[in-house]
């Protein structure tokens, strides 16, 4: 079996589907080579993410990945929220194919910008470690541009 039954799961019922009005932080990723696009609404009350929907444009495993990082986030403070690596995700979701890592890097990706533009919008110091966040395709498309 290719996927595990968490990943199923989230899949068949994603949890935290949608969109938030007036969200305080909003946060979309792309991978132009597989066509997932991702969409992540964060509402946070006094550092806490309050709620968190996703909208997902891609395959199963970018939805189940979007569900459980979602899953990870909600209810939590604001900084245990920057700590969310696409690990995490694929760890709670008991493993994904290796070519389909890239599904959690995108989920990764998607909160760490929404946090990025709920610290603009708000007028708060960005922690250092978003401060000039780069996703994760734009890291490899750097380091190609510093090979050639």
């Amino acid at each position: 079996m290719l996927y595990s039954e968490k990943v199923m799961d989230h899949f068949r019922h994603p949890r935290n589907v949608g969109e938030i009005e007036n969200a305080d932080g909003v946060g979309e990723v792309g991978n132009p080579v597989c066509g997932d696009i991702m969409k992540i609404y964060l509402k946070i009350e006094n550092g806490i993410i309050e709620d968190v929907k996703f909208k997902t444009f891609g395959c199963g495993s970018a939805i189940a990945s979007s569900s459980m990082a979602t899953e990870l986030i909600k209810g939590k403070s604001v900084e245990d929220a920057l700590e969310l690596t696409n690990k995490a995700v694929v760890e709670a979701l008991d493993g994904l194919p290796a070519r389909k890592i890239h599904c959690s890097v995108l989920a990764e990706d998607a909160i760490k910008l929404a946090l990025l533009d709920y610290y603009k919008k708000n007028g708060l110091e960005v922690p250092e470690k978003i401060k000039n966040y780069k996703t994760h395709e734009e890291e490899e498309a750097e380091a190609a541009e510093a090979e050639e």
